[in-house]
């Protein structure tokens, strides 16, 4: 058998690559959309894709099954249950609970596991020439290693309003079945650490069923649903703005992209031309290469581990944009933006000064410049970081407005006194500067050391 895990850091997702190597068929489960690294990994292990599955409907990724499904001829075996309005709106073959799907000497039986969607699947993997037993299950957003799916990011994040109770209960009784499943069995996800389909998410890629029947949390709590459903539901990270459009996506006929797309560098000409327009410039430098000098009104989105969230947070799914991006990092950029399915990047300068704008620029705030603010009470303090965060530790009289929704709640914004932002670290505050420099506020500071440099100083924490 041929096994190999797919991990994209960006998202925190894992896809799968698991082969026959007797007949040469091959399986992938839950793939991204730049299919070209399970083209590569199929070649250079002489297999053909023939089968491809997922676990659910996406909601943080644009799933690249499709994609795949075009470019090799493989089908697509997707899920057919939890009712008429969570089936794929097209060709695929269907599978339902106990269901068997075959990849030479290999089999996948599927398990049902509502919860996280109603849809939602698990596949048990047997390698039928070395032993009957089960070797591995695919959970998908079932269970993570050391934590389970969320079951509100149909409410918060699709606006499917009264679901996240009904699947916290779901949730209860797809974890009856994990339960029955032998402890030796391995278990891959879809997701790791940094994930927001969960709140605490383990930072190994694996884990076993005796394993997370021992420590992970949702499973101590026997048969007392009620208090399950509550610690589930409690304290779950914001969903991302565009989960919602990909939850849609993935549904539904939609445009394939089947290669990753060359962008196009821009000349000093084309540049303003399109900038002029009014165009969104997405400035990808680091914070510190923002602060020396930038384009009026770009949104500074650092080329990260964070990247492909925040741009699917900040920019319009039927807008184009351009970039201000080293043109070594491009094909990395437009990987990241067409796995959340931003494809509308239109062209990248890679020199700041390539358009001869006056830029703007600005002098991030020493700790000691943010303490004698914070004592005498000089400015707005603005922390942009999660509630959670802010929750467990923030200046006093700070007021917290989440980065995500910062531009939806632009009038908790001081017009009248200084405006100081700050996040744990620096990245998400550099954002949030150009964010309300962007919509008009011009007395604009930012302390890049944020919460990190604040408490190594041995300045007081509010709880």
């Amino acid at each position: 058998m041929f096994f190999q895990h797919v991990y994209e850091k960006g998202l925190a997702m894992g896809s799968y690559v698991i082969g026959c190597q007797a007949t040469g068929e091959a399986m992938v489960i839950d793939p991204k959309r730049d299919i070209d690294t399970y083209l590569d990994i199929a070649s250079k292990n002489k297999l053909q894709i023939t089968h491809i599955s997922e676990t659910h409907i996406h909601a943080d990724f644009l799933s690249g099954s499709r994609e795949l499904a075009e470019v090799t001829g493989a089908k697509m075996y997707l899920s057919n249950e939890g009712g008429p309005d969570w089936q794929y709106e097209f060709e695929h073959v269907s599978v339902k609970d106990g269901d068997e799907i075959k990849v030479g000497n290999l089999s996948f039986t599927i398990m049902h596991t509502p919860g996280h969607t109603p849809e939602s699947i698990s596949l048990i993997l047997r390698d039928k020439p070395a032993s009957s037993e089960p070797v591995m299950i695919f959970t998908g957003d079932f269970v993570f290693v050391g934590d389970i799916g969320r079951p509100d990011l149909l409410e918060k994040a699709a606006g499917i309003l009264g679901t996240k109770e009904e699947g916290a209960k779901q949730m209860f009784q797809s974890l009856k079945k994990f339960n029955t499943l032998p402890q030796f069995l391995q278990v891959w996800p879809a997701h790791g650490a940094g994930s927001a389909c969960g709140k605490a998410l383990g930072a190994v890629p694996s884990s076993t069923v005796g394993y997370e029947l021992k420590r992970n949390w949702a499973f101590q709590f026997g048969s007392n649903e009620n208090d399950f459903i509550s610690t589930l539901l409690n304290n779950q990270p914001e969903p991302p703005k565009y989960f919602a459009m990909m939850k849609r996506l993935n549904k539904i006929p939609r445009k394939l992209l089947c290669e990753v797309p060359e962008v196009k560098q821009l000349g000093k000409d084309e540049f303003l031309t399109i900038y002029k327009q009014g165009i969104t410039v997405l400035d990808t430098r680091s914070k510190f290469e923002f602060a020396k000098g930038f384009i009026p009104g770009s949104l500074n989105i650092p080329n990260n581990g964070a990247f492909s969230n925040w741009c699917g947070w900040m920019l319009k799914y039927d807008k184009p944009f351009i970039a201000i991006a080293d043109p070594a990092c491009i094909n990395d950029i437009m990987r990241k933006l067409m796995r959340i399915g931003l494809d509308n990047l239109i062209g990248f300068v890679a020199d700041i000064n390539t358009p001869g704008l006056l830029l703007d620029q600005y002098t991030p705030l020493t700790i000691e410049a943010f303490e004698k603010a914070v004592n005498t009470k000089a400015a707005q303090i603005v922390d942009v970081r999660s509630f959670s965060e802010f929750t467990n530790g923030h200046i006093e009289n700070a007021t917290h407005v989440f980065l995500g929704t910062l531009e939806d709640n632009l009038d908790k914004i001081s017009k009248d006194k200084d405006i100081i932002v700050h996040c744990q670290a620096g990245d998400r505050s550099s954002l949030a500067y150009s964010i309300l420099r962007k919509n008009g506020f011009k007395h604009v500071m930012n302390f890049i050391g944020g919460m990190e440099e604040w408490k190594t100083a041995g300045n007081a924490v509010n709880m």
